[in-house]
């Protein structure tokens, strides 16, 4: 059957949903070669950079479950600077959120986090400010509470950035606004069972919120291409070798050379004839 027997046409649309069908299947990374193709994906994304087009892209890609794709996604960068090229506004803060919300306690992979974390100080730093952008709620500040490990201490990087988020939200605390108020209250209340160990964290926190998830389970890739800015730079060609442009060197045969009276070492440097 040639395609000139085809007697559907297909539509610009529908090539559109069948595109995106089969990316959406990548981007469930339920098999191996899903995984894979996701990876080369995130690469791809990571070799152009983040910008406010494709930021959809980059949230989607992190919303995967699997540390080889994000790994793939942040390259070499500090991941808690990763989206900080795009203005945050209410649908990324939204996406974070839903992030943080869908993710057990202890499952969300360290790198992952460390980006969340890094949009959301960001746009708390100031906090009346952050509010405009996205009002928060109190399930909200669960979502980020329930990431806080109390074992670990307030030295915890990603501890101390939660614990300095929440502070700043406690500053909301005597705003007009009545919600305002109530994120602030709930915010040092999440801080003080933090740091204080007669409290537990599922006094302020539903307990439901905080059941351990230690082991991520993920579909691995066959093998994996490090990818890094130097792998992708052009190589320098050395003088006399086949360029991009060039053509190849001649190359010299070595020369026969006439057999030779057998001689043995008489010493460094030097040799001494046997027939004399």
């Amino acid at each position: 059957m040639t395609a000139f027997d085809y007697t559907e046409n297909w539509t610009e649309e529908q090539i559109q949903e069948i595109e995106n069908r089969l990316l959406q299947g990548i981007f469930q990374c339920r098999t191996t070669e899903a995984v894979e193709a996701a990876i080369t994906y995130g690469g791809f994304l990571s070799t152009i950079g983040i910008t406010p087009e494709n930021c959809p892209l980059f949230l989607k890609i992190l919303e995967i479950e699997n540390h080889w794709v994000i790994d793939a996604l942040i390259g070499e960068r500090d991941p808690f600077l990763l989206l900080s090229a795009v203005q945050p506004n209410d649908y990324i803060v939204h996406r974070i959120f839903g992030m943080m919300t869908k993710w057990h306690k202890g499952g969300i992979y360290e790198k992952n986090l460390s980006v969340i974390l890094g949009v959301l100080q960001s746009v708390y730093s100031s906090p009346k400010e952050g509010y405009r952008i996205y009002p928060l709620t109190i399930a909200n500040l669960n979502a980020m509470g329930k990431h806080l490990d109390k074992d670990k201490g307030q030295d915890d990087p990603l501890n101390r950035i939660i614990l300095e988020i929440l502070d700043k939200l406690s500053e909301l605390e005597g705003a007009d606004n009545s919600d305002m108020e109530e994120v602030s209250i709930h915010a040092s209340n999440i801080r003080n069972a933090f740091f204080d160990d007669r409290l537990k964290m599922d006094g302020v926190i539903p307990p439901v919120l905080l059941v351990t998830f230690d082991e991520r389970k993920e579909t691995a890739p066959r093998k994996v291409k490090k990818i890094t800015v130097e792998s992708r730079k052009p190589q320098t060609v050395a003088s006399g070798s086949l360029g991009t442009a060039g053509a190849p060197s001649e190359k010299k045969e070595p020369v026969a050379s006439a057999p030779s009276e057998k001689k043995e070492p008489a010493g460094p440097g030097k040799t001494k004839d046997l027939d004399k």
